[in-house]
């Protein structure tokens, strides 16, 4: 739909690296407007996990060597995924093709990936950083995403792009962050929500987030065991919510004012919309659209758009009184380490993998501040994540405590040696 068209202005995140004399090298692959768990669908093709790539990546240990085994393995059509919708993003970190990464958040797309190829994923507290320039998916969930490898260079990318903007009505002056003294780990209260052992996730999640909470403990920190009752309706609502703003915020793509105009239709309004919008959207998009304008109609309106804000405000004010217990909350980011095609593809596995976003859209709803860190490799050698969330505009505090599960966990990171 927008393969030529050419932006008039920088957003707003892209304007502030710029200005703090950071280098931009290029975009990067994502699923279709953002619209995908897998960058296995894009329109310039799909983004393979690095981690059996068949290229020459090389494993460091914890004290930054190089480790003897090499992660190679010849590439066949059965690929793993790297997860989406940011891919691409979280490769090229990932890879050492770039410091630090931009993607988009609206339910887990920079953590998702991020925990799939082994880097951290932050997604800010929601206005913290502009959404000026971001092509909406949906405006109250929408946030701009770091990925790096390390929680510091998450931290240092981080203090340069939030703050207010002009342009940006939603957006949070970046004074009332809430700033942090040096973590006391005898006095941080972990809190494990029941909710979010799924049914369905792999055993080497379960046990990686079971050891996490140990390792914690033994630190000093406090776990304790919470509920989230309406987390079981997240899913749902989240669904909802998405379809409508979609199919509102896509309305704009019509074949008249920009983007994609189907050829030789000069007679009839209606046809050059329904054929520039069918020719240039993917199934997945056009599901999300016909799904949207459904829920909107004037008999479903109340049944589904305005059930699924009522559900929200429930999981927000769950969020509001488990914080009044812990600090933040311990979680996974996915159900399994990253699924091969054959997997994704399987109409099956396809519904099941796409309930991933269950750890992470919650906190989207919720507009919290949360951040995937890399913990471990699973037994097929593909990294494994768990996630972060705190209150809002404690992102100083969250990516805090993110630092020290990385330094506990001591992930190993990859390296090219082509």
């Amino acid at each position: 739909m927008l393969a030529n068209y050419t932006p008039k202005y920088n957003a707003t995140v892209v304007s502030k690296l710029l200005k703090s004399g950071a280098v931009l090298v290029g975009k990067t692959n994502l699923d279709e407007f953002a619209m995908g768990s897998g960058t296995a669908e894009s329109y310039y093709g799909p983004s393979i996990n690095p981690w059996k790539s068949g290229l020459p990546f090389g494993v460091k240990d914890t004290e930054m060597k190089v480790a003897s085994q090499r992660v190679e393995h010849k590439l066949v059509n059965d690929w793993h995924l790297s997860g989406g919708s940011s891919g691409g993003s979280a490769i090229a970190v990932a890879t050492g093709s770039a410091f630090a990464a931009l993607g988009s958040d609206t339910g887990g797309s920079t953590r998702h990936p991020a925990a799939h190829v082994g880097v951290c994923g932050f997604k800010p507290t929601y206005g913290l950083l502009s959404r000026n320039g971001l092509i909406p998916l949906t405006h109250s969930m929408d946030t701009p995403g770091v990925m790096a490898k390390y929680v510091a260079d998450v931290r240092l990318v981080f203090d340069h792009l939030r703050g207010q903007c002009n342009y940006d009505s939603t957006s949070i002056d970046a004074k009332q962050v809430t700033s942090v003294e040096k973590l006391e780990m005898n006095s941080l209260r972990i809190g494990v929500p029941a909710e979010y052992n799924l049914i369905g996730m792999s055993d080497e999640i379960k046990k990686l987030w079971s050891n996490a909470c140990d390792q914690f403990q033994s630190a000093g920190a406090k776990v304790v065991k919470v509920s989230l009752p309406h987390t079981k309706f997240s899913l749902s609502a989240y669904a909802v919510l998405k379809a409508c703003d979609i199919a509102s915020n896509f309305s704009c793509y019509d074949g008249i004012e920009y983007g994609y105009r189907a050829a030789d239709v000069t007679h009839s309004s209606d046809l050059l919309y329904s054929k520039s919008r069918t020719e240039a959207f993917n199934e997945t998009v056009k599901g999300f659209i016909m799904a949207g304008n459904y829920f909107l109609l004037k008999d479903n309106i109340d049944h589904y758009y305005k059930y699924a804000t009522k559900i929200r405000r429930l999981i927000c004010n769950d969020f509001s009184n488990v914080f009044k217990q812990v600090d933040v909350l311990l979680t996974p980011v996915t159900i399994s380490d990253a699924p091969k095609l054959s997997q994704w593809s399987c109409k099956e596995n396809k519904e099941h993998l796409a309930r991933e976003d269950f750890c992470t859209q919650p906190a989207n709803m919720a507009g919290l501040p949360s951040i995937s860190v890399p913990c471990k490799l699973s037994d097929n050698g593909l990294p494994l994540g768990l996630q972060i969330i705190g209150p809002q505009l404690n992102d100083r505090f969250v990516l805090s405590v993110a630092e020290e599960l990385e330094n506990i966990m001591k992930f190993p990171t990859i390296e090219y040696y082509g």
